[in-house]
């Protein structure tokens, strides 16, 4: 079958090619790949700049963004032929740690876990893929377009999740909320935050093409200037920083209100020094009780979580965020960003 393999570390060396049937052992089901969605990491990847292939291995099959549908499952398996599934990215590590040990595989301490696509397994980027059962989450019917969405939500799923038990040490009633970023993460950001009925304010640099629009008809407000004009109407109660760039990331956590969370979702390049009174801003954040902290990956409940977001959005709204979908084999084409990319997906199978 083909698939979309890379020699990690090598840039240049992604392409199609003929890999093995895949075949279900005991407990995993087989699943005829749809699409998988192209994001940063699969780029970063592709240019050589990390990822590790299976042991024994050159080449790592790519793509974490999947969605598929079930060909053969276990006898007494809660899924059947038919059933729209995502696979689960993350691995805990063989001899987990504390935080693996109890299901919380994405908090993993010491570093040994393993990622479909990403690290020492191989993704979902190939006409078929087998997962374990219990690492197969399965999707409403009507997300058979969009399901790809699925992974990057549980991302968001997880920062709102972290967002709201941080809040519960005190009183906590959020009213209003700050994204940094209009790409498919802050996007889905913004949309989990209207289905929790606050008020939802996006800032992003451009001002044409597809962004403005998806944030309006969320019901949310899309900010194109400054930071300081994002906030000019009122102070965020949670931040969630999708971007990366330093000074979003110092700003977002300079102009909160009191006792206000900052999500960090963004990856920032490094060797990019920022002049920034740290003092200033230690004060502000320990005078006024702030939080900051960081999100990334995700485990099961995130899946969960993400599932049922996805389950009550508007479908037509989803299927906007999908700006191209390019066929496997030109697969190029879907890494080469054009300017009003939101989410470009390649097709493996019934859609390709």
């Amino acid at each position: 079958m083909r698939a979309l393999t890379v020699v990690p570390g090598t840039a240049g060396s992604v392409g199609v090619t003929e890999v093995p049937d895949p075949q279900p052992g005991e407990g995993e089901l087989l699943v005829d790949g749809l699409a998988v969605g192209i994001c940063g990491t699969d780029k970063e990847i592709a240019s050589g700049e990390y990822g590790w292939a299976p042991p024994g291995r050159d080449r790592l099959v790519l793509g974490h963004e999947s969605l598929g549908r079930v060909r053969q499952a276990p006898e007494g398996s809660s899924f059947s032929a038919g059933d729209l599934v995502v696979g689960v990215v993350r691995r805990p590590d063989p001899e987990p740690c504390g935080a693996c040990a109890h299901g919380q595989f994405d908090m993993c301490r010491n570093g040994e876990y393993t990622e479909r696509g990403i690290k020492e397994i191989d993704g979902y980027a190939s006409e078929q893929w087998v997962v374990e059962e219990d690492y197969a989450v399965k999707l409403d019917p009507l997300l058979a377009d969009v399901g790809m969405l699925m992974e990057p939500t549980t991302v968001v799923a997880k920062a709102w999740d972290e967002v709201e038990l941080i809040g519960r040490r005190a009183w906590f009633e959020p009213r209003r909320v700050l994204v940094t970023g209009a790409g498919p993460i802050g996007l889905l950001a913004a949309l989990l935050g209207v289905q929790r009925g606050l008020d939802v304010h996006v800032l992003d640099r451009v001002t044409d093409g597809p962004k403005p629009g998806l944030v309006r008809d969320l019901g949310a407000t899309y900010h194109s200037g400054s930071l300081e004009d994002a906030v000019a109407g009122g102070a965020p109660d949670v931040v969630i920083e999708a971007t990366g760039v330093p000074t979003l990331v110092a700003g977002a956590m300079a102009h909160t209100a009191a006792y206000g969370i900052v999500c960090l979702t963004g990856v920032s390049s490094v060797g990019r020094p920022l002049s920034l009174d740290i003092g200033g801003l230690n004060r502000d954040i320990v005078l006024e009780n702030d939080v900051v902290f960081g999100s990334v990956n995700a485990n099961l409940h995130h899946y969960e979580l993400a599932a049922e977001a996805l389950a009550k959005a508007d479908v037509p709204w989803l299927e906007r965020l999908v700006s191209r979908r390019v066929p496997l084999q030109q697969f190029a084409e879907g890494f080469t960003a054009q300017e009003e990319d939101v989410k470009v997906v390649l097709t493996l199978g019934e859609q390709a």
